[in-house]
């Protein structure tokens, strides 16, 4: 859920973050009297309480604890039961069936007709060529071959599809209480508030939010499935990971999400703490500004700086210029990989190594430039084929101190080849306003990651044509790419990984996109005060995955039982790392101790894609 998830800067305009110390306010009276509150922190903001105007994995989480989907995930991600509590397919239709005798959280009936209007906002978008909101749930709907819904009855809903795949059941369309907003078209829902109280069916609804500070959520008596110990569930919003890692010390939150490798390191070896690590279905990126690299268009007194950003030839001479192995340990203290192709290695049926790979090497890059016509001038300085100075605008997001790590190296190893580069460091919402063209796009670099849904679609998707001025951040244009996205739309098995390799190899290849790393996952938790935690999927994250089943297994620690101490052991210490530069040029080398993947999959945020605050999907996904 990019949502880098990247599980995204939002379209939506987000309010300024408030001081940290805001965020230790006492939370206004619940409800109930003395209700079990789990707290949870993030330092990303929640941009929009509209599950279609939300970007970030935060928003994510908070409306799938909201609002149910058809189909929701088990705990390995799997499709579990939801608004749906069975269906069957048949060759041209998914047939689901309602469960019976649900109701929304304010008493009233939920049946198919909820059902059919959701999704029908995102077909009748489709059918315009349009998007609903931000745009980052539709396209689930029409990647998964829908072209039309019924309601025969209140029981039942039937799909038809063009697509024999499992997609359908992986799409992120909350369903919506028609009850409320069954006035309201595509175009008029995006303009809803969705102010709190809400009213849903999922486990908890949305009582409060303040921006900046935290969004409350309170116990659905409706529900439909199991119910968690906790009555409430905060999540607090820190505007840096220091002051969210530590309230989680002094006990004012039980769960940190996104901490650095560093506080990582610290918090796993306080016995108060769980620490674990997963690997993200997303990937961070420095991503280019190729505004008009396949139209030809150009924006008034915005896009690129230089034409240079457009050529290919230029984007894969400054990839030899990064070294990914210093900033997996350098930025990221050594948890996740080196990055390569836009579909991440924890998607392994679908993910392919790049045919001709880039290596660092600084006199390579400069050679490459030179012959792609970028020669040096006197002073040292790059020259673009217009005969003006490079001087490139890099963009990133104040979420996570990760970024701006990575930004220095960038700038530094450039720097290193005649080119400047400039970094500005925005909240996500600033960021992603500004990566639109239609706000002028004037940007040359953005450092971002994005998140994912288990099918890679929700990151090939960005990358497309129609992105733009939607979710792309690269502003890339490829007609040969757009068809094969196509292709392996109505492909399966071999046939539609080989289109797959086609896509990423071209994407390497073109480079709008140079892929970082696939960052770890890094969360903690306290375990004095509720059991019941479980990585979801299997061996991942409790939180921020996808669906939310684990907040309704939480039971009282004082409950559990006392586990058995086991004996400590070096298992997971990697060998001392070698010397590795500084952003700054100088050495320093240290032992990096890993944790031994108690993980796989961070299957992101569960979102078409998203942005985090690395994250992301997807966060991004941010």
């Amino acid at each position: 859920m990019s949502a880098r998830a990247r599980w995204r800067p939002g379209r939506v305009v987000a309010a300024l973050a408030f001081a940290a110390s805001a965020l230790v306010m006492a939370l206004p009276s619940a409800a109930a009297a003395d209700p079990v509150v789990l707290r949870v922190g993030t330092t990303q903001d929640l941009d929009a309480s509209n599950p279609f105007n939300t970007v970030l994995v935060s928003g994510f989480e908070a409306f799938q604890l909201t609002y149910s989907l058809l189909v929701e995930f088990d705990k390995d991600a799997h499709p579990a039961p939801g608004f749906a509590d069975s269906w069957e397919r048949a060759a041209d239709r998914v047939t689901f069936h309602i469960r019976t005798g649900m109701q929304w959280s304010d008493g009233e009936p939920a049946d198919s007709a909820d059902a059919c209007f959701s999704w029908g906002l995102a077909l009748a978008a489709i059918e315009d060529a349009s998007y609903v909101g931000v745009g980052y749930l539709d396209p689930n709907v029409k990647d998964a071959g829908v072209t039309r819904i019924e309601c025969p009855d209140a029981s039942t809903v039937v799909a038809y599809t063009t697509d024999q795949s499992d997609r359908i059941l992986q799409v992120y369309v909350p369903i919506l209480p028609e009850h409320i907003y069954g006035k309201d078209d595509y175009t008029a829902i995006a303009e809803e508030k969705f102010d709190a109280p809400l009213v849903g069916t999922g486990p908890y609804t949305l009582a409060e939010w303040k921006t900046g500070q935290y969004a409350r959520f309170v116990r659905n008596p409706q529900y439909w499935g199991p119910q968690g110990y906790e009555d409430e569930i905060v999540l607090r919003f820190y505007s840096n990971p220091d002051a969210m890692v530590q309230a989680l010390k002094s006990g004012e939150i039980d769960y940190a999400r996104d901490v650095n490798a560093d506080q990582f390191e610290q918090l796993r070896a306080d016995p108060r703490f769980t620490g674990v690590v997963g690997k993200a279905n997303g990937f961070t990126q420095l991503a280019f500004n190729t505004y008009g690299s396949g139209t030809g268009e150009t924006i008034e007194g915005g896009g690129p700086s230089t034409l240079a950003l457009l050529d290919p030839a230029f984007r894969d001479a400054l990839g030899y210029a990064i070294d990914k192995k210093v900033l997996l340990y350098r930025v990221l203290g050594g948890y996740g990989d080196a990055g390569t192709t836009i579909v991440p290695p924890v998607l392994s049926d679908w993910h392919v190594e790049p045919t001709t790979p880039r290596t660092f090497d600084i006199a390579l890059a400069g050679q490459k430039l030179d012959a792609a016509g970028y020669p040096l001038d006197g002073s040292g300085k790059r020259l673009d084929k217009q005969g003006k100075v490079i001087s490139l605008r890099l963009v990133t997001t104040s979420t996570s101190a990760d970024y701006a790590k990575a930004a220095a190296f960038v700038k530094s190893w450039y720097g290193q080849l005649g080119i400047g580069v400039s970094v500005a460091v925005m909240d996500s919402s600033a960021l992603g306003t500004l990566l639109l063209p239609s706000a002028g796009a004037k940007y040359d670099l953005e450092l971002w990651d994005w998140m994912g849904n288990p099918d890679p679609n929700s990151l090939l998707q960005v990358l497309r044509c129609d992105a733009i001025e939607n979710t792309s951040d690269s502003q890339y244009c490829n007609d040969a790419y757009d068809s094969l996205y196509d292709l392996q739309l109505t492909q399966t098995g071999e046939e539609r990984h080989d289109t797959l390799a086609q896509m990423q190899n071209l994407i390497y290849d073109e480079a709008p996109y140079d892929i970082l790393y696939y960052d770890a996952s890094l969360h903690a938790y306290r375990t004095n005060r509720f059991a019941g935690w479980q990585n979801m999927p299997a061996s991942s994250t409790p939180l921020f995955s996808y669906g939310i089943l684990q907040y309704t297994l939480l039971t009282n620690a004082a409950d559990a039982p006392i586990p058995p101490v086991a004996p400590a052991t070096d298992d997971a210490t990697q060998p001392a790392v070698p010397d590795l530069p500084d952003a700054g040029g100088a050495v320093s080398g240290r032992p990096v101790a890993l944790l031994a993947m108690v993980a796989a999959v961070v299957l992101g945020a569960g979102v078409l894609l998203a942005r985090r605050p690395r994250p992301a999907g997807a966060d991004d996904d941010g």
